[in-house]
């Protein structure tokens, strides 16, 4: 089981998740790394997302994946 955090950046600011989430293995972690992502770009707002990234990092802050919103969004119209 490994405890890892999902962090946000962009050129415009970056989100900090303080807490993190327990997860037992890599697999779950790409899931929840998706959901997360999932969710920003879901939630009303008139932020433009495909300049931001998820950081996948462990609880020494090493980078463990990263997950760009962009290809979530597909292309713009």
């Amino acid at each position: 089981m490994a405890h890892l955090y999902f962090h946000c950046s962009s050129a415009s600011g970056t989100l900090i998740d303080p807490v993190g989430l327990d997860l037992p293995d890599l697999g779950d972690a790409c899931s929840h790394a998706a959901s997360v992502v999932q969710s920003f770009i879901a939630s009303p707002s008139l932020e433009d997302w495909r300049s931001w990234i998820l950081h996948v990092c462990d609880d020494l802050g090493d980078e463990v994946f990263l997950v760009p919103f962009a290809p979530a969004l597909g292309k713009p119209n």
